[in-house]
């Protein structure tokens, strides 16, 4: 096993430490590269973390989610994918729960999440 570790951190960019810490709820703005013929461009995806899977950083994962067009749309990204430019967090949301699949039976004011208050803060 601890083979396995020497080499997942020889081909590690450790590009994931750069990543701001988000958990499920939270709301992050993920921009990917996208590949097009022969060129590449970024993509906004902004939506709420539904889950994040894995133990280790190069098994782990995070599902976003977002309504488009009344329709919603999940999208599944490795923390590691040398495809993700950068990660924004955008809200940090107060859940109860490590895997909020609840979320997608509800439509309009009932899925929104409430934000996190932070003490001390005055504006």
């Amino acid at each position: 096993m601890d083979l396995m570790k020497l080499v997942e951190q020889s081909f590690s960019e450790n590009k994931a430490a750069s990543y701001p810490k988000f958990k499920a709820g939270d709301t992050i703005t993920v921009t990917y590269k996208i590949k097009e013929g022969d060129k590449f461009r970024l993509q906004n995806f902004r939506g709420v973390v539904i889950q994040i899977c894995g133990a280790t950083p190069f098994t782990r994962t995070f599902t976003v989610r977002k309504v488009s067009g009344g329709i919603g749309v999940e999208r599944i990204f490795p923390y590691e994918s040398p495809f993700i430019d950068s990660i924004e967090l955008n809200k940090v949301g107060k859940v109860r729960r490590a895997r909020i699949f609840y979320l997608r039976k509800l439509s309009g004011k009932k899925a929104r999440i409430k934000e996190k208050k932070f003490a001390g803060k005055s504006e």
